[in-house]
């Protein structure tokens, strides 16, 4: 019999899938685990208890979250909900506004921001702009594109076959506009046409091939002429999908009835898409073929201009962009979802973006060498944890991404490129996350509960959910302020010290014993458990022996709760009181250092961890390596 040694010293595999278990010749398996839940990863590869769930607020019902940044000291976080936006700043809401979209319709908006401005877009509503006056008053109003003695300078398309002619009845005032074919809707009422460049003014529809209009633009003559078009974005046609910014344009990308179509407005003038003659500064418009589907879902301003369709990746190139300069090449072709937006987002200079299949997020990646874009799948190893996700965020300051699931869980991926760390933990809650927004260096979240949809964040300060604490200038035992718990068993830090649970009952809870400061809220458990054991041979890694732990050593870091099973149940390890030693109700100290575990017993069948970690006492605990010591029947 052997008797072996191992020293596990990282967790930057994270999470592995269970498909995955018997590829103990992969790098992947020494640094990762089979169970990483409510736990983040450093960069460096230890791993801690996640931050507990700070309550903020109780939101209107579901919805999503958006970050705005006006400047580094003010910055918002944008809730919206059915027909609703609500404010906050630092946690407190300061203003509010009613909104054109409803909660059916907010998995597919799409926003950027410029300064104090963030524009939204939604294939069936007219693009808006929210924009920031002051801290407190805040205001929504549709685009206004730019309108000089030249016109109206929103984008124009022809829908109707080129062979459809349109004859005015006279060249000013009020007339009829004849179609050699069907053209005219109800919906057309109040929009802009163009006859050889000239405008008119749609004033009511008399039937498919007729209409009434006001001349705008004196025209050119009352001959029938194939040259007219019609505004690209309305209500018969649909609106932007997908909108940022980039070289000082704004891009809109995709409509319902133009979905492979970019339109660029002209250089530092966003609301003026006048094509013009082509000159360097002028807007630019194109569709985007090839021989697939190229439905657009999202643009991102990167090195290059992004588009991300249904069918393909593509990047746009120009330096600068013009219309003379602009080429348009496709990368990869792995395709975005149809059927709700999530926006990419920029890690370390490359795209995060969701696959069609919902099984992937895919790292959109410009490589020096092959002068491309690469997508590879920073899933691969642990696509156990995606369940079609929903939003996502990056945390740039812990370097953590969040994903939304739409089961209600939230995959949390460690992501330090330069290191080539991708990590991956799942977070659940006694509830469900509904979204995700990184405002400055706050994680915010959407969480459905039993009480409602509320509104919470991620605080280091916190080891409980949907937690609120607080502070009395004399012990007390009644704690009340816990409406949106009612009802619910909830765990309370009492003076630093885990004491008891209680029961909300009208929103309060009362403690065995006074205190001078609490922290209450749901309890929730980490886990942490080892893949199966492989121990290399004559013949290579083996998996499958019998074997015996005889000692784990768990190397911790400020760790105040250690509960550890090791073959023979879950046992809880002592730690020393803060200030005294023996005394039963003092907070423990937090703990640096080594706790070795002896264990008994033989492992038969070799797929067993050697040892699991589960607990919910809400303390600290970070775990920065594990060395086992075990016997292998030979």
């Amino acid at each position: 019999m052997a008797r072996l040694h191992r020293t596990k010293t990282n967790f930057t595999a994270g999470e592995l899938s269970p498909l995955l278990h018997g590829r103990s010749d992969l790098r992947a398996y020494e640094n990762g685990a089979a169970k990483l839940q409510n736990t983040f990863i450093f960069p460096t590869g230890g791993i801690e208890r996640r931050d507990g769930l700070r309550f903020v607020d109780t939101a209107q019902g579901a919805g999503r979250l958006v970050s705005f940044e006006f400047n580094t000291e003010q910055v918002y976080l944008l809730v919206f909900t059915d027909l609703r936006l609500d404010i906050y700043r630092d946690g407190q809401p300061v203003a509010n506004i009613a909104t054109p979209w409803s909660a059916a319709m907010l998995p597919q908006i799409n926003w950027t921001q410029s300064a104090d401005t963030l524009l939204v877009v939604h294939p069936d509503m007219t693009p808006m702009n929210v924009t920031r006056t002051s801290d407190t008053a805040w205001t929504i109003d549709a685009w206004n594109y730019v309108v000089d003695s030249d016109g109206t300078h929103q984008p124009y398309f022809k829908f109707a076959l080129e062979s459809i002619q349109m004859q005015p009845s006279a060249t000013t005032g009020v007339i009829t506009l004849t179609a050699t074919g069907d053209v005219f809707v109800n919906d057309h009422l109040g929009l802009i046409f163009r006859l050889e460049g000239k405008e008119v003014a749609i004033l009511g529809v008399l039937s498919p091939t007729q209409a009434s209009a006001n001349v705008l633009q004196t025209l050119n003559s009352t001959t029938a002429t194939k040259d007219w078009d019609e505004p690209a974005f309305s209500q018969v046609h649909g609106y932007p999908v997908s909108v940022a910014f980039h070289q000082d344009r704004l891009v809109a990308g995709g409509s319902r009835d133009l979905p492979n179509r970019l339109w660029m407005s002209k250089s530092a003038n966003i609301f003026n898409f006048d094509t013009g003659t082509g000159l360097d500064d002028e807007a630019i418009e194109f569709g985007i073929l090839s021989d697939q589907v190229n439905a657009i879902r999202s643009v991102f301003s990167g090195r290059h201009l992004q588009v991300f369709t249904s069918g393909a990746e593509w990047m746009v190139t120009g330096d600068p962009l013009t219309p003379s300069t602009v080429q348009l090449r496709r990368q990869t072709r792995i395709g975005s979802p149809i059927d709700r937006t999530l926006p990419p987002i920029n890690v370390d200079g490359a795209t995060l973006f969701l696959a069609r299949n919902n099984k992937e997020i895919r790292e959109f990646l410009f490589t020096d060498v092959e002068q491309a874009y690469q997508a590879n799948d920073l899933a691969l190893l642990s696509q156990h944890l995606m369940n079609t996700p929903v939003d996502q965020d990056f945390d740039q300051s812990r370097r953590l991404v969040h994903i939304v699931m739409s089961d209600g869980t939230l995959a949390t991926v460690t992501a330090f490129r330069a290191e080539q760390v991708t990590a991956w933990t799942l977070q659940k809650t006694d509830g469900s996350f509904l979204s995700v927004a990184v405002v400055g260096n706050d994680v915010y979240v959407l969480v459905q509960r039993s009480s409602g949809v509320l509104i919470e964040q991620f605080d280091e300060l916190f080891q409980t959910d949907s937690a609120l604490s607080g502070q009395s200038g004399s012990p007390t035992s009644v704690w009340s302020g816990l409406d949106h718990l009612e009802g619910k068993t909830v765990k309370v830090l009492a003076d630093g010290i885990f004491r008891q649970e209680a029961v909300v009952t009208t929103g309060s809870i009362t403690l065995n014993e006074p205190a001078s400061a609490v922290e209450v809220g749901l309890p929730y458990t980490h886990i942490v458990e080892p893949l199966p054991p492989a121990f290399d041979g004559p013949l290579g890694a083996r998996q499958g022996v019998a074997l015996r732990l005889i000692e784990a050593g768990f190397r911790l870091h400020e760790t105040k709760a250690l509960r550890v099973d090791v073959g023979k149940g879950p046992k809880e390890l002592p730690f020393k009181a803060l200030g005294t030693s023996g005394v039963l109700d003092a907070a423990p100290a937090a703990f640096t250092g080594n706790k070795q575990v002896r264990a008994l017993g033989w492992k038969s069948t070799g797929t067993e961890p050697l040892w699991r970690i589960e607990q919910d006492t809400p303390y600290p605990f970070t775990l920065l390596s594990v060395t086992t010591e075990t016997m292998v029947n030979d």
